[in-house]
């Protein structure tokens, strides 16, 4: 065996490893929930494209949100990156970030109903919380699962978890007094019925001391029963339930929710189709009221026809000193329309129970309805402000100009036709997943960096996320999918030519099927080939084909669509190749014959790149 001295350049730019480690510790990333990870440095513009399966296994449920990570945990198993998921039954799954195995599991209850939540990690890094669909979130230690069941916990959330759905993610956010709490946010289940009113609940971690704010009957700071027992509150069906649930305002010091349909009526402490913003431990102005809050004017319509303004929650922007309102949010919702509000002042009024005082009103670019969380971004190149939106039918890019005389605006930069959840941002990338799709664009211009059509199942409220140079993403197959780039610079080590394949053999074949047949060859640990090797130094033959086509290879569970080897009937052919193996299964090559005939295949190696 012979090492050469040369770096063979895989794929443009260096792929160094972050110099520490980076957590993604709950929904959106961090307390204000703009999706964006800016300290991923592994995958870039140079490598995005050579993003690849790593793996993709079966969870024993569907978790319909995002996971949390956290690197580094000390476990019985050794030093491990983890994972976090909440499944729709309510299951906290511990999973390897590594392999994708399941390390512990907890389920604290299995009825009475179902959820659509995401945990929180714990500032400390110590504990995991995830939600009971028996009413209560739960307190985990990450190492091993256990359960802290004092000082409070296990945290009541709801009395109601026949009807009063925990949908939106946990999360978490540390004051400006220092104090960190966790806030569940419940609305209703699909159809709308039953005696629920949503609320938000903040619990300080330092204490377990909470608080609720109801957005209906909201001067009763109380979790409510059903009626007719007490307390409860006549007017119903109002929900907070967008996917992040709280947002943290960190200019003005408050939390930020919105409210699908119900009464908007101050005069009974009704907030239907509302955004208002409470202080940090959930309460309001001591009246009753919330701190702020902003209602459009057609309240009334978007409660008839059931167009709810919180199927989103405020995207919170970056403070924009040109502008007259420096400190600025968007609203979406289910009558596709964008609103741009003005944090100081919600309504523009001063204080809350005002309607309308939006600083502008537009039509969601793409069009469709608002159920995703938009990412915020700002450019590191210009310092400018990016929301991106997406939605069933295509996402779009818009940034926020400023007027000479200061008035703000939000202008669409870009459309891209294909739709889908959640957006994030990480190290200028933009990545979101639809249904047998995950994308990534060009955050500037809207442009495809890379997508993955063939690893990905149905999407509802999953979204991906980007840490420590790995893509994450589960589905509604119960599939928790893994993606990693090539590495930047890899080094190639010799070997004595060696046959890794000949469909002619017994041990080799058949011959590849017509039409797409094709064959995963396992490299890596034959021939000299180290399991860990991303790519292998290969000659590949086309023995005698029957039939006009062409030879695909690749790595093992990534989508092919660069033909490597066109052949002509009763013509050998081969090449001299790079062939990736950094796949799925790890150490494995994809052939694909796309020919009218079966195909003869020839896979000699000669070295490896690591």
């Amino acid at each position: 065996m012979r090492r050469v001295s040369a770096v063979v350049v895989l794929a443009s730019g260096l792929g160094a490893a972050p110099a520490f480690a980076t957590d993604w510790p709950q929904w959106g990333f961090a307390a204000t929930k703009r999706g964006v990870n800016d300290q991923e440095t592994t995958i870039h513009s140079g490598n995005v494209a050579s993003l690849h399966l790593l793996y993709r296994v079966s969870l024993p449920a569907v978790p319909d949100g995002a996971p949390a990570f956290l690197a580094g945990v000390t476990t019985a198993s050794g030093v491990k990156d983890l994972l976090f998921m909440t499944t729709k039954s309510g299951i906290l799954l511990a999973v390897d970030a590594a392999t994708g195995s399941v390390l512990w599991s907890k389920q604290p209850a299995t009825g009475p109903n179902y959820t659509t939540s995401s945990p929180a990690i714990d500032p400390s890094r110590q504990y995991v919380y995830s939600y009971g669909l028996e009413g209560r979130v739960h307190k985990y230690a990450v190492a091993d699962g256990t359960e802290v069941t004092t000082g409070g916990w296990p945290e009541l959330t709801t009395l109601k978890p026949v009807v009063e759905k925990e949908s939106p993610a946990l999360a978490i956010a540390t004051a400006k007094s220092g104090t960190t709490y966790l806030y569940v946010a419940n609305g209703g289940y699909p159809g709308d019925a039953g005696d629920y009113q949503g609320h938000v609940t903040a619990i300080d971690l330092s204490s377990g001391a909470q608080k609720v704010f109801n957005a209906q009957c909201s001067n009763q700071t109380v979790h409510f029963v059903i009626a007719p027992g007490t307390p409860d509150c006549p007017s119903v069906q109002t929900a907070v339930w967008a996917r992040p649930g709280v947002v943290y305002d960190p200019d003005n010091d408050r939390i930020l929710a919105s409210t699908g349909n119900g009464d908007f009526n101050p005069l009974t402490f009704g907030w239907g189709d509302s955004v208002f913003s409470l202080h940090p431990d959930g309460t309001g102005n001591g009246s009753g009221l919330p701190v702020d809050s902003y209602t459009p004017t057609n309240f009334q319509t978007l409660e008839n026809t059931d167009a709810d303004l919180g199927s989103t929650a405020p995207a919170v922007l970056p403070p924009v000193p040109a502008s007259l309102h420096p400190h600025m949010a968007v609203q979406g919702g289910k009558d596709q329309l964008l609103r741009l509000l003005d944090r100081d002042d919600l309504s523009g009024l001063g204080g809350p129970s005002h309607t309308g005082g939006e600083l502008q009103i537009l039509p969601v670019p793409q069009g469709n309805l608002v159920f995703t969380q938009p990412a915020v971004w700002q450019n590191p190149a210009d310092q400018s402000v990016w929301v991106f939106v997406a939605t069933g039918s295509g996402i779009s890019g818009l940034q926020i100009s400023v007027n000479p005389s200061g008035t703000p605006s939000l202008v669409t930069k870009w459309t891209n036709g294909s739709g889908g959840s959640s957006p994030v941002i990480a190290n200028g990338i933009l990545y979101y997943a639809g249904s047998g799709a995950i994308h990534a664009l060009n955050p500037v211009t809207g442009s495809t960096l890379w997508t993955d059509t063939t690893n990905v199942g149905g999407i509802h409220w999953e979204s991906p996320i980007v840490v420590q140079g790995r893509v994450y993403l589960t589905d509604e197959s119960s599939k928790l999918e893994a993606w990693v780039p090539v590495p930047g610079n890899t080094q190639l080590t010799t070997v004595t030519p060696c046959r890794v394949l000949d469909t002619r053999t017994p041990a080799g074949g058949p011959a590849l099927a017509a039409n797409g047949g094709t064959r995963i060859v396992a490299v890596g640990g034959a021939c000299g080939i180290p399991a860990d090797a991303v790519a292998v130094a290969a000659n590949v033959t086309a023995v005698s084909p029957a039939a006009a086509g062409a030879l695909q290879a690749g790595p093992g569970g990534v989508s092919l669509s660069t033909n490597l080897l066109p052949f002509s009937p009763g013509r050998t052919r081969a090449i001299g190749t790079v062939l990736l193996v950094a796949g799925y299964p790890a150490g494995s090559v994809q052939l694909v014959n796309q020919s009218a005939a079966p195909l003869h295949v020839v896979v000699d190696v000669s070295g490896y790149f690591r």
